[in-house]
C-alpha cells in the first residue's frame, strides 16, 4: 500500500500550471490523432487546415509559456505574467481559429483587429521560440523580420521588394507560406504523431529493451561497453529526434560502463556523443527532420529513408571501427557486469519489434501516409504492451494518459521553432529575398562547386549551433539548400548535405551541445571531448561531400555504380578511421597514417565524380590493403621476436 501511495504522491502534488500544460499537451496530441484519421469530416463537420494548425499552435505555445520560465529555466512557481501570455496565446490563436473564415475575407484590407491579433501572434512566437531555442535562433528571426520591413533599402544583391508594416503582420500570421506553413504542418500531423509513438514505447519498456538487446549482443566483444553505447544510442536516436535527449538517457549508461572498461573519460563522452548523434540521419525514423524534407522536396518519405540509408550506415561503421581499434590500442577489456543473453531479452521483448515491422510494411508494401502507419505501429505497442510487460513495465491507463501528455510537451518546443522558421520563410517569399539570397551563395562560390560546398558546409554549422535538429533543418532548407540545387546539385543530395553538417553542429566545437553533454556525465573537459568527438565523426564531415558530387552514395543511378562506389566507399571509411586512431595490429607511425588517409580518400571519393571508370577507387583500395597487410606481418614478426 505504501508503495502504491508513493507513486500517486506526484499527481496530488501537482501545481495548477503543470495540470494546464499537461492538459494543453494532451489535447495536442488528441486533436493531431483525430485529425490524422479526418474525424471531423466523418462527423460531417467543415473545417480548414489552417484552423486546425493554429489551434495546435496555441495549445503548444500556451504548454510552453507555463513549463519554461523567462530564464529559460522552470520555476518553482509560474509567476503571473506567465499565465498571463499562456492564456493570452492560447486565447488569441483559438479566436483566430474561430473565426478563420472570416478573416479569409478581409485578409487583403490588413483590417486593424488581424493587424492588431498578428502583431500579439509574432511576439508571443517570438519570446516562446526564445525561451525554447535561446537567444540565437531568436536574433536570427529577429534579423529576418527587421529585413522584412527594410529590404527595400538593403544594398544589392540582397536587395527586397518594399512591404509596409500593416501588411507584414497580417502576413506573417494568416499566410500559409508564413506561419501557417509547411514546417508547422508537418510538426502538428507528423512529428507530434511519430514522438507520441515514441512515448508509447518508452513507457512499455522500449527504452529498456534497446538497451538490454545491445548489452547481450556487444558486451562480450572486444570495446564491448562502447559498442553497446553506439548500437543503443543508435536505435534511441533515431525514435528521439533528439541528440541531447538520446546523450542524457542512453548516456546515463553507456558512459559510466565505458569508463569502467578502461575507455577515458574524453573518449566516453565522445563516443556517446557521436552514437546519439548519428540517431538523427539513422533510417527509419531519423528524428523528425526526414518528414519535414519528404514535404520540402514533394517526395514520399519512404524515398528520404532510402537515400538516407548508406550514408547513415557509413557514419556508423566508422565509428563502430574506432571504437574497436581503441580498445585494441588501449587493452580495454570486455564488459565485466552480468550481461543479459540475447535469447532471453528477445524471449521477454519481442513485441517491441512488431511495432518497427508494421511502421515498415506499412510505409513500404501499403504506401501508407506516415503519420498512419506511425499510428497503427503505436496501437500496436499500447495493445501488446497492455498484454505483455517488460521488466515491470506495462501500458496502463496511467501510462497511457503519460504518453499523451509527454509526446504533448515533447512537440511543443519544437511546434514553437518551426512557426519562428515559418516566419522567415515568409519574410523571404514576400520580399524575395529567397531568390537574392541564393544567388548571392552561388557567387560566394565563384563557380566552383566544392566551394560552394565548404562555404555551404560551415554556414550549416554555424547556424545550427545550439539549435535543436528539426529548427536547424528548417532555416537551412530554405537559407542554404536553394543555393545548392541552383548551382546543380540534385535535390535530394543537397538537402541530406545541410542536415549532415547541421547536426554536425552537436559534435562541433565551441557550441558541440550533444559533446557537452556527455562531457557532463563523464567529467571530462568539454572543449577536449568536442574535439575527440569531431575526430571520431570525421566521416560526417566528408561524406555529404562524396554523395552530392555522386548520387550513387545515396542510392541513385545505376546499380553497378551502387554497388562500385558503395563498396570502395566501406573500404575508405575504414582505412580512414585506422589511421585516426593510429592502430591496427599494432600503433602506427605518422607516415603510416598519413598513407592510410590518402588511400582511403583515393578509395573514398566516387569514380563517378571524375569519370575514371574506378581505377582511383581501385588503386587506393589495393593501396590501403597493402599497407594494412604489411603492418600486420610486421606486427606478428615482432611479436614473434619477443
Amino acid at each position: 500500500m505504501s508503495n502504491g501511495n508513493t507513486a500517486r504522491a506526484p499527481e496530488r502534488a501537482l501545481r495548477a500550471e503543470e495540470v494546464v500544460a499537461r492538459t494543453f499537451g494532451a489535447t495536442f496530441v488528441i486533436i493531431a490523432i483525430m485529425w490524422a484519421f479526418q474525424l471531423p469530416g466523418v462527423l460531417g463537420l467543415s473545417a480548414y487546415n489552417e484552423q486546425f494548425l493554429i489551434l495546435c499552435l496555441g495549445l503548444a505555445g500556451g504548454a510552453v509559456f507555463l513549463t519554461i520560465g523567462v530564464h529559460r529555466r522552470k520555476e518553482e512557481k509560474t509567476p503571473f505574467y506567465d499565465w498571463i501570455a499562456a492564456l493570452v496565446f492560447f486565447g488569441v490563436c483559438a479566436y483566430i481559429a474561430w473565426n478563420y473564415s472570416r478573416f479569409l475575407l478581409d485578409a487583403p484590407y490588413d483590417t486593424d483587429e488581424m493587424v492588431v491579433l498578428g502583431l500579439i501572434v509574432v511576439v508571443l512566437v517570438m519570446e516562446g521560440t526564445r525561451r525554447v531555442a535561446g537567444m540565437f535562433l531568436f536574433v536570427v528571426v529577429t534579423v529576418f523580420i527587421l529585413y522584412g520591413l527594410l529590404a527595400h533599402l538593403v544594398p544589392a544583391p540582397l536587395t527586397g521588394a518594399e512591404t509596409g508594416f500593416r501588411q507584414l503582420a497580417n502576413y506573417l500570421s494568416f499566410d500559409t507560406n508564413a506561419l501557417l506553413g509547411t514546417p508547422l504542418v508537418v510538426a502538428t500531423t507528423i512529428v507530434v504523431l511519430f514522438i507520441f509513438l515514441g512515448q508509447t514505447l518508452f513507457v512499455s519498456g522500449g527504452g529498456e529493451f534497446f538497451t538490454d538487446i545491445a548489452m547481450a549482443t556487444m558486451g562480450r566483444r572486444r570495446g564491448g561497453a562502447a559498442k553497446i553505447a553506439v548500437v543503443a544510442s543508435a536505435l534511441f536516436g533515431s525514435i528521439s529526434g533528439s541528440a541531447i535527449s538520446n546523450v542524457t538517457t542512453t548516456g546515463v549508461i553507456t558512459i559510466p560502463l565505458m569508463r569502467r572498461s578502461g575507455y577515458t573519460a574524453v573518449d566516453a563522452g565522445a563516443i556517446e556523443s557521436n552514437a546519439s548523434t548519428g540517431g538523427q540521419f539513422m533510417p527509419p525514423i531519423m528524428g523528425a527532420a526526414a518528414f519535414l524534407m519528404a514535404e520540402f522536396l514533394e517526395i514520399s518519405y519512404t524515398d528520404v529513408m532510402i537515400a538516407a540509408l548508406l550514408p547513415a550506415l557509413l557514419y556508423y561503421f566508422a565509428v563502430f571501427v574506432q571504437v574497436d581499434l581503441v580498445a585494441a590500442r588501449d587493452r580495454i577489456a570486455t564488459v565485466e557486469a552480468d550481461l543479459p543473453d540475447w535469447r532471453r531479452v528477445l524471449a521477454e521483448g519481442w513485441q517491441f519489434i512488431l511495432p518497427f515491422v508494421v511502421l515498415l510494411v506499412g510505409l513500404f508494401q501499403f504506401r501508407l501516409e506516415a503519420e498512419i502507419a506511425a499510428l497503427y505501429a503505436a496501437g500496436t505497442i499500447l495493445v501488446l504492451g497492455a498484454i505483455r510487460s517488460y521488466k515491470g513495465s506495462r501500458i496502463t491507463f496511467r501510462t497511457l494518459c503519460t504518453s499523451f501528455w509527454e509526446a504533448g510537451l515533447a512537440t511543443t518546443e519544437l511546434v514553437m521553432i518551426v512557426a519562428a522558421a515559418g516566419f522567415v520563410i515568409g519574410i523571404l517569399n514576400k520580399t524575395g529575398g529567397g531568390f537574392a539570397l541564393t544567388q548571392y551563395l552561388v557567387t560566394l562560390g565563384g563557380g566552383s562547386m566544392f566551394l560552394l560546398l565548404l562555404i555551404g558546409g560551415v554556414v550549416c554549422i554555424v547556424l545550427g549551433m545550439g539549435m535543436p535538429t528539426s529548427g536547424v533543418y528548417v532555416l537551412l532548407a530554405f537559407l542554404v539548400a536553394p543555393g545548392l540545387v541552383e548551382a546543380g546539385v540534385d535535390k535530394i543530395p543537397a538537402h541530406l548535405f545541410i542536415l549532415y553538417f547541421g547536426m554536425m553542429s552537436m559534435i562541433t566545437p565551441p557550441i558541440a551541445l550533444a559533446a557537452f553533454a556527455a562531457a557532463a556525465i563523464s567529467r571530462a573537459d568539454p572543449m577536449r571531448t568536442g574535439f575527440a568527438a569531431m575526430r571520431m565523426g570525421w566521416v560526417a564531415y566528408v561524406i555529404p561531400f562524396m554523395f552530392v558530387l555522386s548520387p550513387s552514395l545515396v542510392l541513385q543511378g545505376s546499380a553497378d555504380k551502387i554497388v562500385l562506389n558503395t563498396v570502395t566507399a566501406v573500404i575508405g571509411v575504414y582505412l580512414v578511421s585506422v589511421a585516426m586512431i593510429g592502430y591496427f595490429s599494432r600503433r602506427l607511425s605518422p607516415a603510416m597514417r598519413a598513407l592510410l588517409v590518402l588511400a582511403g580518400a583515393a578509395a573514398l571519393f566516387p569514380d563517378t565524380a571524375i569519370g575514371a571508370g574506378g581505377l582511383l577507387d581501385l588503386a587506393g583500395a589495393v593501396a590501403g590493403g597493402a599497407i594494412l597487410t604489411w603492418e600486420y606481418f610486421a606486427a606478428r614478426r615482432i611479436a614473434a621476436a619477443e
